[in-house]
């Protein structure tokens, strides 16, 4: 046993639970799902910007950014619907993918869903890796949106519904904080395959991405299901076994009957709702439901995947050499990894809120400096950043980086998952990851030629939304540390100023 800690529930009650090794594994082994989902947002961008793979699949944009008699803006050298696609097509099927995912992962559990992300990565990694055309490339970014979607329903579930509370926060930033590894890991592959000979370096950036796929589908078999998912799903006996094993105490009937009395609510709350996601749209949801949407709305519009999508690629439009392009995006990749670290040790302790509001501030500076710096420096026809204001833009974008890593990032997954009711869990979810999905494509389709046709001012546009979130965040997102999971709605919903009202007719 790696410690052991009690976890006081509301009314006195205590739920004791140690922080067992086998909680410790199964967390590592589920959040390698975000590790598959930070690779392949961070490969395409690399791959994008590789000559090789422009030529084979993307001549027109190969030609614009070789071809120096052409007067081509440099906001617009990338701009081209296909060459977004690529990068959009996995998210756009993630979308699709989630809502087939909810009724998977309710009826077969978080464990199954898993593995069927697991599945569904090795195999478009496969026909990513080994494309000669277009369409077998973009069918590859499909299966791969494919697993995103599966796994991003299931993972962040399973984190928070295995974890003892304590810890809640910090195991399930587990997920968020494997997918900046994966952004990591991506941005390095890129490098170092950008300088093999032969130009076919893009093939093993995709490739590689089957490491990750196979540890997600390795784990999802050695894992347990998480004693919720048991015993929504009627295997009561099993879920109390799986619970004594993951909490190393043998008291654990405090834990699991609050357990199974949510369970109960749950049949009654479904009892009373005409569809699976009926629920959602009861009054005493709606705060949890309104949130959720909100916080993946604003996640996006932090403009932060605009930037790991096509770092490579918005750094050579800013006039860097493509390996300075590749070598700064690998630097970013390493402030997310331990900025997220930071949200780690710091999300149980300040808390949710604090973590939000703080980096409200830092992203809405840096961006306001990078939008001002790139008025004054780079034109459509001229680059010449030179070396103090290419610092400062690098310092900038770390910046940024860093304060997404510790708040909107993860927090953006944690809060959702760990505030929606037993019944609505499952559903609550789906609609997370596909308002998530939603927006990301949108994102990745869109913001090569937002940035052709708005320039620096796209990065003021991103911060306007950043102020937008951080007001939000001080009026109506909660705090919810340290509360139990089954307990939000005593605990937190009908003690918030605002969504109190939500709760005034939950007993009729």
């Amino acid at each position: 046993m790696a410690g052991g800690i009690i976890t006081s529930a509301s009314g006195g009650t205590h739920f004791e639970a140690k922080i067992t090794f086998a909680v410790i594994i199964s967390c590592i082994m589920a959040a390698t799902g975000g590790l598959m989902f930070g690779y392949d947002i961070g490969i395409s961008g690399g791959v994008t910007s590789m000559p090789r793979f422009l030529q084979d699949f993307f001549p027109e944009v190969y030609i614009k950014t070789k071809d120096t008699r052409r007067k081509e803006s440099n906001y617009c050298k990338y701009d081209n619907q296909n060459l977004q696609l690529f990068t959009s097509s996995l998210y756009l099927a993630a979308l699709v993918a989630t809502i087939v995912a909810s009724p998977v992962n309710r009826t077969l559990g978080r464990k199954q869903t898993m593995l069927a992300a697991g599945f569904f990565f090795v195999v478009g990694t496969g026909f990513s890796s080994l494309a000669r055309s277009l369409f077998i490339l973009i069918i590859g970014r499909v299966l791969l949106g494919c697993g995103v979607g599966f796994a991003n329903q299931a993972v962040p579930l399973f984190l928070s519904e295995i974890a003892p509370t304590r810890i809640r926060g910090a195991l399930n930033i587990l997920f968020q904080l494997n997918i900046t590894i994966g952004i990591l890991l991506a941005n390095l592959v890129n490098w170092f395959t950008s300088k093999m000979q032969g130009g076919n370096g893009w093939r093993v950036s995709l490739g590689f991405g089957g490491i990750p796929a196979i540890l997600l589908t390795i784990g999802s078999i050695m894992v347990e299901d998480t004693p919720n998912s048991l015993v929504e799903r009627g295997f009561e006996e099993y879920a109390k076994v799986v619970l004594k094993k993951i909490r190393g105490v043998d008291n654990v009937d405090p834990e699991f009957e609050e357990i199974l009395n949510a369970s109960k609510a749950a049949r009654e709350a479904k009892g009373r709702s005409s569809a699976p996601f009926g629920g959602l749209l009861m009054r005493h949801n709606r705060p949890p439901f309104i949130i959720a949407i909100f916080m993946q709305v604003f996640q996006q519009f932090t403009g932060i995947n605009a930037i790991m999508f096509y770092a490579p690629v918005l750094f050579s439009t800013l006039g860097f050499h493509s390996d300075a392009s590749l070598y700064s995006a690998v630097i970013t990749g390493a402030v997310n990894v331990v900025s997220t670290l930071v949200s780690v040790y710091f999300v149980d302790k300040l808390g949710r809120r604090v973590l939000l509001l703080e980096a409200g501030v830092q992203m809405f500076v840096s961006q306001m400096v990078i939008g001002a710096v790139l008025m004054k420096k780079v034109q459509d026809y001229s680059d010449d950043l030179g070396k103090g204001y290419a610092f400062l833009v690098v310092v900038m974008v770390c910046m940024f980086v860093s304060s997404f890593a510790w708040s909107w990032g993860p927090l953006g997954w944690l809060i959702p998952s760990e505030t929606f009711p037993l019944e609505t869990r499952s559903a609550g979810a789906s609609v997370t990851v596909f308002v998530n999905m939603l927006f990301t494509f949108l994102i990745a389709q869109s913001f090569l030629s937002m940035l052709c046709r708005m320039k620096f001012a796209i990065f003021w546009f991103f911060s306007a939304w950043v102020l937008l979130m951080s007001l939000f965040t001080i009026f109506l997102i909660p705090e919810t540390k340290n509360v139990p999971i089954e307990e939000m709605q005593e605990r937190v919903w009908k003690r918030h100023w605002f969504w109190k009202r939500f709760m005034d007719r939950i007993e009729d």
